[in-house]
């Protein structure tokens, strides 16, 4: 195990137009030989776009594979990626709306998709005005690779959370302003914990709805993380703050929201959304379906 982390590191060290070289083999890989997941990328896009011919979806595939083999280098990349390369490879914009909740004394929930490459967000730590910046982590299978995103998600002064201890951890917390929680919001719930599903990219969606609990209980500030690949290895996100309707937001408001933020970014570039991971797998297992739209 140590050597295979000494492997790790050694790659990790090379230079992003090195790594992007293995993005390409990778890339051949996926695409021309193995497939890899294919026919569950094909039908998440067609399912997604139904308006969409056969030559476009291939198109988005092809792209995705590309955006996805540079996701690999780039994560591999960002164990030894420094502060100074992260911030400029990743640019944050509109970053007032985190004086803001700082001025109204709100701890914040940052809500981000799984949109390339959400692993390099980790420097925003470094440049707002809180103190506590905690990015949330699900355990995996492997407890080697859930060590290693650990470690990198606890970069930059972070401190890294597990998805079963976060909620706990808000509400325990004093709410003052100088806290940041950055949840991967479109997380695909367990089949043990599907309760609310709405409509997303024209598919009944299970949806992860944690964070929209905390929204009716406390008077946080709920920001999206609009994510854009602006060329390989050079990123952007713009935050934009999410505000209720009414005086204080009603149940299930955020999460709707949120979702519907997350799809208008996937409409802009479906080619650098995670397509491979089975995020309807549970659509059976709904048992309060909500097709009204805000």
């Amino acid at each position: 195990m140590n050597f295979l982390i000494k492997i790790l590191y050694f790659i990790s060290k090379m230079p992003l137009k090195i790594l992007y070289i293995f993005s390409d083999i990778i890339f051949y890989l996926n695409h021309y030989v193995v497939g890899y997941r294919k026919k569950i990328i094909t039908q998440n896009i067609k399912n997604s776009f139904p308006d969409k011919t056969d030559h476009e979806i291939a198109e988005i595939r092809k792209k995705f594979y590309l955006n996805f083999s540079d996701y690999l280098a780039e994560t591999v990349k960002s164990f030894t990626m420094s502060e100074r390369e992260t911030r400029v490879r990743m640019q944050h914009i509109n970053q007032q709306v985190f004086h803001d909740a700082k001025k109204e004394g709100k701890n914040i929930i940052l809500l981000a998709g799984h949109v390339f490459n959400w692993e390099w967000m980790n420097a925003l730590a470094t440049i707002v005005p809180q103190k506590n910046c905690h990015p949330v982590y699900r355990k995996v299978n492997s407890s080697f690779w859930e060590n290693q995103m650990k470690k990198v998600r606890s970069k930059f002064g972070n401190e890294a959370l597990e998805a079963n201890e976060v909620i706990l951890n808000i509400f325990r917390s004093k709410n003052d302003g100088d806290s940041i929680y950055l949840f991967v919001a479109d997380q695909t719930p367990h089949v043990a914990h599907v309760n609310y599903g709405l409509e997303f990219l024209n598919q009944r969606t299970p949806a992860f709805i944690g964070y929209d609990k905390l929204a009716t209980r406390m008077d946080l500030a709920f920001i999206y993380c609009e994510m854009q690949k602006v060329k390989r290895g050079l990123y952007q996100i713009n935050y934009h703050r999410i505000m209720p309707e009414g005086e204080k937001f009603v149940n299930n408001e955020v999460v709707k929201k949120f979702h519907q933020l997350l799809e208008n970014t996937i409409k802009k570039r479906p080619d650098n959304y995670l397509w491979s991971h089975r995020k309807w797998k549970y659509q059976s297992s709904i048992k309060n379906f909500d097709s009204e739209k805000l």
